[in-house]
């Protein structure tokens, strides 16, 4: 279930860019009205946002507002890279390996490390080697530079030379079930939708935005795998294409109803 801080990190992902990264709190508390999410829970979720340094204060004009942080701009400007311009790719072009050893004195770090990776969609081949495809490694080697655990990982480039059938390596390597899951699970709430005739500019943007903030964790756990090594009928490129076409339909009229709400 999308909780209200993720919804407000959608929205501000979707539109505070266009308003210089800011938002006024009297507009995003009427945007999240049309998501079903009251004042006293925006003000809550805003000020753990803060807390994380997502966003800080700042003026809208003559009101009250929150700003992106340049911590919290790189974040979504990442995100705009994996939701919006996925990456596929083939067994031809070979894999990135992240080898990476963190001493016991420094569990938090081992435990940022892995979360960071996984974030980036490496799977885990054996302890202390995790794969991606080969197009993750400039972002895994910027994300891990920005959040200082660059020194404790060495990257490399590698092709498949084992006996073993590549897609049985994957099916390791990766939570294949789960994913397929999550994307099923993403069409039959959202994607129905894409056939539908066009909606009122607030309910399209009601719609715009669930639908952005449950698909934004499927392209950082699914990196583009190579669709060969893949299950028969995966259905991340069924769901891809009905995205695509929400984006297409609901996009404008959302847009228009984000003008609307702060002039």
């Amino acid at each position: 279930m999308a909780t209200p801080r993720s919804l407000i990190v959608t929205v501000y992902g979707l539109y505070a860019r266009e308003s210089g990264g800011a938002l006024p709190v009297a507009g995003l508390i009427r945007l999240m009205a049309a998501l079903g999410v009251d004042e006293p829970a925006v003000r809550s979720a805003v000020s753990r946002l803060k807390r994380r340094g997502l966003v800080a204060p700042a003026r809208v004009g003559e009101s009250a507002g929150y700003a992106l942080t340049d911590w919290g701009r790189a974040l979504l400007e990442e995100g705009d890279r994996r939701i919006f311009g996925r990456l596929d790719s083939t067994v031809e072009d070979g894999w990135v390996l992240c080898v990476f050893s963190v001493p016991e004195s420094q569990r938090t770090k081992r435990h940022t490390l892995r979360a960071k990776l996984t974030w980036l969609g490496f799977g885990v081949a054996t302890s202390g080697v995790w794969i991606a495809p080969a197009h993750v490694a400039g972002a895994a080697a910027e994300t891990l530079r920005r959040h200082g655990l660059d020194g404790y990982v060495s990257l490399f480039r590698a092709d498949h030379l084992g006996t073993a059938p590549l897609a049985d390596e994957v099916a390791r390597w990766w939570d294949l079930k789960a994913l397929h899951r999550m994307y099923i699970d993403w069409i039959t709430v959202h994607g129905w939708r894409a056939e539908e005739p066009g909606a009122a500019p607030a309910e399209a943007f009601a719609r715009w935005v669930r639908a952005v903030n449950d698909w934004r964790r499927l392209p950082f756990l699914d990196p583009g795998l190579p669709i060969a090594l893949l299950p028969p009928d995966w259905p991340a490129t069924r769901a891809t294409a009905m995205f695509d076409e929400l984006r297409r339909r609901l996009g404008g009229p959302a847009a228009r109803h984000v003008d609307g709400v702060l002039g």
